[in-house]
């Protein structure tokens, strides 16, 4: 679950393809991991299934002692362990006397160690993404001191904020800002900003509620800022039919005008589009040094469908710089870790702000909507897929570790407390502690489902 979210759905359906494949990975690899440590410490696992199964299965087959298997409800997956109180509730095993390949048999360390093995495999999984990500396509970063023309403000809070086009962020909650990729993640956690604006540096202070008043502005994910760039044109992909192809706009054309008006940036332009909706205009454009004139439509969105620049153009007509780094394997590993503990930790941040109800954090909770939602929306987007689904991994490792029952950080904290203590549990404990656990997780995902479609936690 993240705290911004939304939907394209124009491209919800390679978006959902995306995110079935990222979870099945995720699940599976998970459920691996408690599957090979049960079975090396001698426990017999009845079932391993990808996605649960109430009623019918869309296929098993019988291998072994282990029935392996795809559910119809992608909601996760399991591993049903001989001797363990899990999801699956079967009470009538847990009356008969133990035996020797249950779980319930072994020793404390080795139960422990099982019940981590799902947590340690993601957070390997997480360390083995992030490094391959950077081994394969390196890392390439702006700084911020490169970005001439300052920000392009996207959001109507930040704006209300009194951030304005052109503004410089230099410094965030006191401490300098060195790349401009860092700035979005940083302002959902910021209390103050330091801007430089005409040559005049001052502060700007962000409210508790700043993530309650972004969900609520229905700004739930995209940029809120970004780099204020020139009016210049970049390639149309061959399918595409917005009303700039139409209107006979080339790569590296640069809008010079709109109707008269002059246009020196992107956001020039989105302001005077603003108040042309359904209507033609004129656009002055620069062709190579050549005034060109061409009519254009305007859509009811008020925009006319521009491409911008790839990255490296912008690099090449000085707009900004582009830091790249390539990676070598052994050099990526240490990287990759590193990439993951960041990212822990920026999730950590994140999940405090839920739990302190001033900041109204909890109302961006979002479901299966808002995962699907981050996701690419063409196919092929790999280094953006993997690194999505290095990060729900983190997620995956950080949720589950948490003390709650039917959690494996339930069975966890059970266990250490045994442990300690040298007293078990009652099997009728962790019975009624697995049903209190499955009864909070199934209205937590109520919930966050509910925010994504109908605003539950917004009070709509």
């Amino acid at each position: 679950m993240t705290l911004l979210a939304a939907i394209n759905w124009g491209n919800v359906g390679m978006q959902v393809v995306y995110l079935i494949l990222s979870l099945s990975i995720l699940v599976i690899l998970h459920e691996f991991g408690h599957y090979i440590t049960a079975k090396w410490f001698g426990c017999r696992v009845e079932k391993f299934y990808l996605f649960f199964n109430p009623y019918f299965s869309l296929f098993k087959k019988q291998i072994g002692e282990t029935e392996y298997g795809i559910g119809w409800l992608p909601l996760g997956g399991y591993v049903k362990i001989s001797g363990m109180i899990d999801e699956s509730m079967d009470k009538e095993a847990m009356k008969l006397p133990p035996q020797p390949y249950e779980f319930r048999s072994k020793p404390a360390w080795q139960r422990l160690i099982i019940m981590l093995g799902g947590i340690i495999v993601n957070v390997l999984l997480a360390f083995f993404i992030y490094a391959m990500v950077l081994f394969v396509w390196g890392e390439q970063k702006v700084p911020v001191s490169s970005v001439k023309n300052g920000i392009w403000v996207q959001d109507s809070v930040l704006y209300d904020l009194k951030l304005r086009n052109g503004d410089k962020i230099t410094a965030i909650d006191g401490k300098p800002v060195v790349y401009f990729e860092d700035i979005q993640p940083k302002l959902l956690l910021a209390k103050n900003i330091t801007i430089e604006r005409d040559g005049q540096s001052s502060n700007i202070d962000f409210p508790v509620n700043f993530i309650e008043r972004l969900v609520e502005s229905k700004r739930r994910t995209g940029m809120l800022l970004m780099q204020r760039i020139p009016a210049y044109i970049g390639e149309y992909s061959p399918k595409d039919t917005s009303n700039g192809k139409k209107a006979g706009l080339k790569p590296m054309d640069k809008i010079v005008a709109i109707d008269s008006l002059p246009v020196n940036f992107y956001d020039d332009m989105s302001t005077i589009l603003a108040g042309k909706k359904n209507q033609q205009v004129s656009l002055q454009i620069d062709r190579h040094g050549s005034p060109v004139t061409l009519m254009a439509q305007v859509n009811p969105d008020g925009k006319i469908g521009l491409p911008p620049l790839l990255l490296d153009q912008y690099d090449s007509l000085g707009v900004f710089k582009i830091e790249k780094r390539p990676y070598g394997f052994f050099e990526s590993i240490p990287a990759g870790v590193s990439m993951a503990m960041g990212k822990l930790k920026f999730y950590i941040d994140q999940f405090k702000l839920i739990l302190n109800p001033e900041t109204g954090a909890y109302k961006g909770l979002g479901g299966f909507k808002s995962m699907g939602s981050i996701f690419p929306t063409e196919w092929g987007e790999w280094e953006a897929f993997w690194r999505i689904t290095g990060f729900l991994s983190i997620i995956l490792a950080f949720m589950n570790l948490l003390p709650i029952p039917a959690l494996d950080g339930g069975h966890v904290v059970f266990t250490l407390v045994e442990m300690v203590s040298g007293r078990k549990p009652s099997d009728k404990f962790l019975e009624y502690a697995q049903v209190v656990g499955m009864v909070l997780l199934l209205g937590l995902m109520l919930f966050a489902n509910g925010n994504d479609w109908f605003g539950w936690g917004r009070g709509k």
